[in-house]
């Protein structure tokens, strides 16, 4: 397992417990560096001053919720802090929620309720298997792209594709 012993967290999560419960997964995992916001405004203020490792936030969420709090780090033109890794837990998992958290520049998703088999997964993920970072016109995160496909015949769009299939 990987060593998040230096791993600096933010967990953000207008329910108490639901905290409570993630930051108990995090320390037995060894990360003693968390901090708490309970909602996504909250967390915009902590970011400023505090330069986590990775954010962990619920989707749903009163005043701002995860959605909008990942596109304001992500593009927000004071955002102190736009290529933190960000995984999105949510009781609403499906299709459309999914895709907007996506589409905002979440790394990763997980349902709720949550295990620690989940929590560390994605954490793996985002510590130790850190994504290409894309910026367009219309998205700002984390390459959507996963792995490659040997199979994969269509228009190969950004210049790292070009450079490898000629």
């Amino acid at each position: 397992m990987s060593s998040f012993s230096r791993v600096l967290a933010l967990v953000v999560d207008d329910n108490h417990y639901m905290r409570v419960i993630v930051c108990t997964m995090l320390r037995a995992m060894g990360i003693t560096h968390i901090r708490e916001a309970s909602d996504g405004a909250e967390a915009l203020e902590i970011v400023r001053d505090w330069r986590p490792d990775v954010i962990i936030c619920d989707l749903v969420m009163e005043t701002l919720d995860g959605i909008e709090m990942t596109r304001l780090i992500r593009t927000g033109s004071d955002s102190p802090h736009p290529y933190v890794p960000i995984i999105m837990m949510t009781g609403h998992t499906d299709r459309s929620h999914v895709l907007a958290a996506r589409d905002a520049g979440v790394n990763e998703f997980v349902a709720k309720p949550l295990t620690a088999r989940a929590l560390i997964d994605r954490m793996k993920s985002v510590i130790d298997n850190e994504r290409a970072w894309v910026k367009s016109a219309s998205y700002t995160g984390p390459d959507r792209r996963r792995r490659k496909s040997p199979d994969y015949r269509g228009p190969f769009r950004r210049a790292s594709d070009k450079a490898e299939n000629s």
